[in-house]
């Protein structure tokens, strides 16, 4: 039974994946004075599942002296990482008992970026290689902060696993006594996930595509679903961290569609950065601001804790 309901959630998730991939067109759309998608299916509401079958059935290349194995297997890892991610939504009734979840998704967000390596490497061209080691620098500089930033709520859960934050946000949400936090977590999930304004990995207005510049048919389509699963899961992590981890209730996947919603909302209103403003952001910004909110949140739990 848990094999079946896990293969139930990664389909779900994957039709969630190209509905979200609708919104997304539909919101920029929007945003730009026009209509987005609205021929295929009512609304445009089959676009998706007809540019999926045209990505797949499109024609298959590979560069003449790419490293041949590693360039068909890294879109692969990616996606397999993304589907492992999930395996953290936090269920009552999960055969695999989480107790340390977070460490969990601290070590496959890490290994996310060796995805982005393999794949920028192994085409041999100069374009994704570009992409790859801007990505690198980004996601290791971003995991800094984002790793202190969720030691500040474990230090009100005192747990690892991530069923302990709906016991601990039954009465208040974290999310309204670290509110600044709540916004330097939301862009240094932009910044892990590729999206715009930090999408330095997939440049477009200079280097063509980024890392995946050299992928065509399934293997950009594996790329593509692992960076909309990601930002689907992170959104359901923001959820959990802050806004209460009601995963149970309507009110949880309203507050999911909102995030996801942001992470388009900024991609159709802010510019890109610039790259020294970008390490700027994490090193001296992000970073000094979650060790202060770290040693105050640890002030405050020894206090009460003394009390009781």
């Amino acid at each position: 039974m848990f094999m079946v309901s896990m293969i139930f959630l990664w389909v779900c998730i994957l039709v969630a994946v190209a509905f979200v991939t609708l919104l997304e067109r539909k919101v920029l759309g929007y945003i730009q004075l026009r209509k987005g998608p609205n021929k295929v299916g009512f609304m445009g509401l089959l676009q998706p599942f007809s540019d999926g079958i045209k990505l797949f059935f499109s024609e298959q290349t590979y560069p003449y002296l790419s490293n041949y194995m590693i360039y068909y297997i890294s879109p692969i890892f990616m996606l397999s990482l993304s589907f492992m991610l999930w395996f953290l939504f936090p269920f009552f009734i999960n055969s695999f008992s989480f107790n340390f979840g977070v460490l969990f998704f601290l070590c496959c967000s890490g290994l996310g970026v060796y995805g982005v390596l393999l794949t920028g490497w192994s085409s041999n061209s100069n374009y994704a290689l570009l992409g790859s080691l801007r990505s690198i620098a980004q996601t290791i500089s971003y995991e800094v902060s984002m790793s202190l930033m969720i030691v500040c709520m474990l230090a009100f859960v005192s747990s690892f696993n991530f069923i302990s934050f709906m016991d601990y946000q039954s009465s208040i949400w974290f999310v309204f006594f670290s509110f600044p936090l709540f916004f330097s977590w939301f862009a240094s999930c932009l910044a892990e996930t590729n999206r715009s304004p930090f999408d330095f990995a997939e440049g477009e207005s200079e280097l063509v595509s980024g890392f995946n510049v050299e992928y065509s048919s399934g293997g950009f389509a594996f790329i593509f679903l692992s960076e909309y699963m990601n930002i689907i899961f992170i959104s359901a992590l923001t959820c959990i961290l802050f806004l209460g981890c009601k995963v149970y209730s309507m009110l949880f996947f309203f507050q999911l569609v909102f995030i996801v919603f942001m992470f388009i909302w900024v991609r159709g209103t802010l510019p890109r950065f610039r790259y020294d403003k970008l390490m700027y952001l994490t090193w001296k910004v992000f970073l000094p601001m979650s060790l202060s909110y770290l040693l105050f949140f640890c002030g405050i739990t020894s206090y009460f804790y003394s009390l009781i």
